[in-house]
């Protein structure tokens, strides 16, 4: 199908739009934080670790140098799914080893990866904005059930950039990518992230995955999958 004209890139969430929320609950997650306090003990001179620990520190308000607390902190927000970029961060180095030994490959739905390359074909720039790191998300790619998609993709943000229900986020990943929001769609099962890009003057579309259903009341165009995106 050939591209709209109006539109010039894709930005996409990961978690429930390109990807099972399972996989990250379910496998990743158990993954990280059965590993993360003796990757921490092992590794707290690293620089990048010693960062994450610095800014987890800071961000809870405990000494820098209390590692247990800081580890026990980081334990708890892996279960609370906080979106912290030093947790993000950490998870993204401790999937890594995950993923290079072949213990699990990331889901996808399964017309995503063909929509990717049809849309890549067809001259749309492809980018990521997940709560996971970039790290994180180039190695999700990388390592996907569909094989490598990394060199379809043109960019990766993460909230380093800011928050997902932000609306400077998008507007800095817009100018950061050179296109004008309004030929940028944004897909996300989150309505609240939509909202936020939709503010920034993106178009959106929201994801609802089986066995969920659109809401009537849905305040942006919703499908069931990627193939219903109509590009």
């Amino acid at each position: 199908m050939t591209a709209r004209p109006d539109i010039a890139a894709i930005l996409t969430d990961i978690e429930g739009t390109t990807s099972s929320i399972a996989f990250v609950k379910d496998v990743l997650f158990p993954y990280s934080r059965a590993r993360l306090p003796g990757f921490v003990t092992a590794h707290a001179d690293r620089p990048d670790v010693r960062r994450c620990l610095r800014e987890t520190a800071h961000e809870a308000g405990i000494p820098d140098n209390d590692v247990p607390a800081i580890v026990a902190t980081l334990l708890r927000w892996i279960d609370e799914d906080r979106k912290a970029t030093p947790l993000k961060t950490l998870q993204g180095i401790l999937w890594q080893e995950g993923y290079e030994c072949g213990m699990y490959r990331a889901h996808l739905y399964p017309e995503v990866a063909e929509k990717l390359r049809d849309w890549k074909a067809n001259g749309l720039k492809l980018y990521v904005y997940s709560s996971g790191s970039v790290q994180a998300q180039k190695l999700f790619f990388g390592h996907s059930e569909a094989g490598d998609l990394t060199p379809l993709f043109d960019g990766f943000f993460d909230t380093e950039i800011g928050g997902k229900r932000e609306r400077g986020s998008y507007e800095r990943i817009a100018q950061t990518i050179g296109i004008a929001p309004s030929r940028i769609l944004f897909l996300s099962d989150i309505e609240a992230e939509l909202d936020a890009a939709r503010a920034a003057g993106m178009q959106t579309m929201q994801l609802c995955r089986l066995p969920e259903h659109c809401s009537p009341t849905a305040r942006h165009r919703c499908i069931g999958d990627f193939d219903a995106i109509g590009i």
